[in-house]
């Protein structure tokens, strides 16, 4: 049995938790991270020096960190030629996209955006910040408006990696109060995964728990 310590708030998280769904991989989640403790324990410190969240072992394999590997490690051992290809080339522009999202949307999103609306406290908003953080994450949500614009999918016109790690913060960006703009082949592309059960059940979940109070 797969095991992956996380909380189902936390954004990496989710982003494994989707693609083990899609994959039909069964697992078991023990809650870890912000209020659930666990990973400042010696134990699980052994399994991630980092102490953050989602740490995945798979049976008898050593434990991994860190979602991107996780993910890969996923679609490397579980995932069918579609979504993970076994061609060199066709498999890097799969992963291209994957890498460009962890760094150009998730990475653009959590801390610059999410953190400053949901997770600081109403009277420490800082509105020029969140406005900034928001152009600059709409500036690659761009480019990702042209490729959808001329096809299904973000890599290709497949279901692949690129789009778990693209797709798992359009929820949160699409839920939280913020001004956006349009993006009208993104918001079909985002209201299509909305249409996958995978994806409503370990993304499109309640992130309550992280909302800061003044």
């Amino acid at each position: 049995m797969l095991t992956v310590w996380g909380r189902r708030s936390s954004s990496n998280v989710q982003a494994v938790l989707w693609g083990l769904t899609e994959l039909e991989v069964p697992f078991e989640r023990i809650d870890a991270g912000f209020r659930y403790g666990v990973t400042d324990t010696p134990a699980y410190r052994a399994m991630n020096p980092n102490g953050l969240v989602p740490t995945v072992k798979d049976g008898d394999d050593p434990p991994l960190w860190e979602s991107g590997a996780i993910l890969r490690y996923l679609a490397d051992r579980y995932a069918p030629e579609a979504f993970w290809p076994t061609d060199p080339a066709a498999r890097a522009r799969i992963d291209m996209w994957a890498e460009w999202s962890k760094l150009n949307i998730a990475g653009r999103f959590t801390g610059p955006i999410f953190w400053r609306v949901v997770r600081t406290p109403p009277s420490k908003h800082n509105p020029y910040a969140i406005a900034a953080g928001v152009k600059s994450f709409e500036t690659a949500l761009a480019i990702a408006e042209q490729r959808l614009a001329g096809q299904a999918h973000l890599a290709s016109e497949e279901f692949t990696l690129a789009d778990i790690q693209f797709g798992h913060c359009l929820y949160r960006y699409y839920d939280i109060a913020i001004e956006r703009g349009r993006f009208s082949a993104v918001r079909r592309y985002y209201e299509a995964l909305a249409e996958r059960p995978a994806f409503r059940d370990c993304v499109m979940v309640s992130y309550d728990e992280l909302r800061a109070s003044d």
